[in-house]
């Protein structure tokens, strides 16, 4: 899946680059971030690759799509990929994905979805998640289990302050989060 989804931004790439004439940074970075983005970053929770052993590639492919168009765009193409992102006011694809499961978590555990109640196993005080070890002695399936968005977000949950995983809406969520981050 992960293919298809670098294939489908990649063919969106060169179809900009044909029809687009300008590469001005205020045109370019709408249209990154109203065509191209999009297919990099739907349903993610579901698919999204695992930093770890085996994943870097994975994951160094899906940033690479990034990497080509801000490139592309007209003054960054000879600047350093972080120099680019920090100018152009972009994070990595990588931080993207963790904070879109992050404010996923957050829906989950405040019930603002109608599924994953009970996704999480939330420890004693509430706000703390815990991890549920794979049973199996398969260490693929241990894997798989491992990728899943309440393996995959539990050490970037916990480390949050209490202000933010306690926010009122998942506007406040966000606010608080980029607060955090910075």
């Amino acid at each position: 899946y992960q293919r298809r989804v670098r294939g489908k931004a990649n063919r969106m790439i060169a179809w900009i680059t044909r029809n687009l004439i300008s590469r001005d940074k205020s045109i370019m970075l709408t249209v990154y971030k109203t065509i191209v983005r999009p297919h990099l970053e739907y349903c993610t929770q579901l698919w999204s690759p695992v930093a770890g052993h085996g994943n870097w590639s994975a994951i160094m492919e899906l940033e690479k799509v990034q990497r080509r168009f801000t490139s592309m765009i007209e003054d960054f193409g000879a600047l350093p990929y972080s120099q680019r992102l920090e100018k152009l006011n972009l994070t990595t694809l990588a931080e993207r994905r963790i904070r879109g499961d992050l404010i996923e978590t957050f829906k989950i555990l405040n019930n603002l979805v109608e599924y994953g109640d009970s996704m999480f196993t939330v420890g004693r005080a509430g706000k703390k998640l815990l991890s549920r070890p794979s049973k199996s002695k398969n260490r693929d399936i241990k894997k798989a289990v491992n990728s899943f968005l309440p393996q995959r977000v539990i050490r970037y949950w916990n480390k949050l302050p209490i202000e933010v995983r306690c926010s009122e809406s998942v506007l406040n969520f966000k606010v608080n989060l980029e607060t955090y981050k910075t």
